[in-house]
């Protein structure tokens, strides 16, 4: 498999888990899963996550309301590269996002790939959602002023494609904002040389996540699309998602002692620009 920024054929390996191979290409850096799984098989891990869905729908439920927290850094963060216009936020989930973008006067649209995320955000927020992939954006080209993919591009399997659509999407000088796991973070940089003896990585694992960027791989993907990136900022991945929560750890000795060596690492990260979750905000050329 050749890497989707530069090309190149050749590729150090990573971390292996379930039977799937993360690697990183000896061009330009990007790590990526170099056997992916087919559509099928991603159906069949996605349907595992029906729980989750449920939770997430539910407005009393804690997932719902970690979500919520996470829709207003999203915002805090969009704002910084943009104060208002017509936005599509590409896999919106449940909508939570984009119901505050539009609260806070933006022209706020989503677009989502599960149907049952998609009729909820219609539903509970009353907001115009279309359902699939960015390639499916019912909106016409240079007809946005923000395009937002929170949480998105590591699970595209063609990233730089999408990133060219995006540019298409979006007017001259119009903004693009991103969020994804930093694999240069670090807590994963620390974490992965005893990942491979403990076969244990709970930086984002593959299969899910089709690829690993970091500040420097997104940007130069962003910039080979036409962007030119004018922020990135740090932040740390929640830490009950990272290490599992409290209740749970304490029932499993090993994981907690996982957990105290490395969870201070993912905490101080961001204080030293290696957050293991980062935003990037580009804009494309007026």
């Amino acid at each position: 498999m050749s890497c989707n920024h530069c090309g190149t054929t050749g590729a150090a390996h990573l971390f292996r888990a379930k039977g799937y191979d993360l690697v990183r290409c000896t061009g330009c850096g990007l790590a990526f899963i170099a056997n992916p799984p087919t559509l099928e098989e991603l159906k069949v891990l996605y349907s595992a996550s029906a729980s989750y869905h449920a939770a997430l729908c539910d407005p009393s439920s804690e997932t719902f309301a970690t979500q919520d927290r996470i829709a207003v850094r999203h915002l805090s963060e969009t704002r910084r590269g943009a104060n208002g216009g017509r936005l599509l936020d590409v896999g919106c989930s449940i909508g939570q996002f984009a119901a505050r973008a539009r609260d806070a006067g933006f022209a706020a649209t989503g677009l989502e790939i599960n149907a049952a995320s998609a009729a909820f955000a219609r539903d509970h927020y009353g907001l115009e959602v279309a359902e699939g992939t960015i390639h499916d954006a019912p909106q016409a080209p240079g007809s946005l002023d923000v395009l937002t993919m929170f949480d998105v591009i590591e699970h595209v399997p063609d990233p730089l494609g999408d990133l060219r659509k995006a540019w298409d999407l979006l007017a001259p000088g119009g903004t693009i904002v991103l969020s994804t796991p930093n694999i240069d973070g670090l807590f994963p940089k620390a974490s992965l040389p005893l990942a491979k003896t403990l076969d244990y990585w709970p930086h984002p694992e593959p299969p899910y996540h089709l690829y690993q960027f970091s500040a420097k791989t997104l940007g130069a993907l962003l910039a080979k699309a036409g962007f030119a990136v004018t922020a990135t900022r740090h932040f740390a991945i929640d830490l009950a998602y990272t290490f599992g929560q409290m209740e749970t750890l304490l029932k499993m000795p090993k994981r907690l002692a996982y957990a105290g060596l490395f969870a201070p690492l993912a905490a101080v990260g961001p204080w030293l620009g290696q957050g293991d979750w980062i935003y990037v905000t580009a804009h494309k050329a007026p």
